[in-house]
């Protein structure tokens, strides 16, 4: 059975989705990520056939929404993220959940993308069984997913800067140099600055996330927003 693994922060306000700001608020953007969050979960428990792992910085109960998040988390294998920057803490939670499940393959993906459906999930689980990996590219240049037969592999994203417009090329080039058979993913946008979760939200007008970006622009009327 292949590990999801959902690497994320607790929606901790100043912590979480400060690219949001402005317009929305620390606390306001704290809220939209603990509904991407929420979003994100239920998806993975709706996807069939998967063992749900969360790598979480911080601590849940602690942030917005913490009880809930706390709640449908319960039965979750949670390991803590560690490493001084983005590139080790996913080589670090791949190589924890090796530890954690020998033999098992990995699917990561993030809290960034809370428009993904199960259907979207269990396909890159069945591509993954007949490759090395699989990488979901993301609109902006970086990932929103990367699935490893072998999660110890995930040491070649140590190298790989991240946050960039040429991540997910870079990542592409590691695995290949490491030689691991690469499969793409659907391109997704995932939700970075306020332009984003507009475009997400619209995409996805049934979630939390959507809900909450909803409710943010009735409270305040953003300048050069008129949609």
């Amino acid at each position: 059975m292949t590990v999801l693994l959902v690497v994320a922060k607790a929606p901790v306000p100043g912590a979480v989705k400060t690219r949001l700001c402005p317009p929305a608020t620390p606390d306001r953007a704290a809220r939209i990520a603990a509904a991407a969050l929420r979003d994100t979960v239920d998806t993975v428990a709706a996807t069939p056939g998967v063992t749900p792992v969360l790598a979480l910085a911080g601590r849940l109960a602690e942030g917005v929404d913490g009880a809930a998040l706390t709640a449908v988390t319960a039965g979750w294998t949670v390991l803590p993220q560690r490493g001084p920057d983005l590139a080790q803490r996913l080589a670090h939670a791949h190589a924890d959940v090796a530890d954690a499940f020998p033999g098992r393959a990995v699917l990561q993906i993030g809290m960034d993308t809370p428009q993904l459906a199960p259907a979207l999930l269990a396909d890159a689980v069945r591509r993954l069984a007949g490759t090395d990996a699989v990488l979901g590219r993301a609109a902006d240049g970086g990932w929103w997913a990367l699935g490893l037969r072998d999660p110890r592999r995930a040491a070649a994203l140590r190298t790989v800067p991240m946050s960039t417009p040429d991540t997910g090329r870079l990542t592409w080039a590691a695995l290949t140099r490491a030689g691991i058979r690469v499969a793409p993913l659907p391109v997704l946008r995932d939700v970075d600055g306020w332009a984003d979760a507009l475009a997400v939200a619209a995409a996805t007008p049934g979630g939390r996330f959507a809900r909450e970006v909803a409710a943010f622009r009735r409270a305040l009327v953003v300048p050069g927003d008129r949609r």
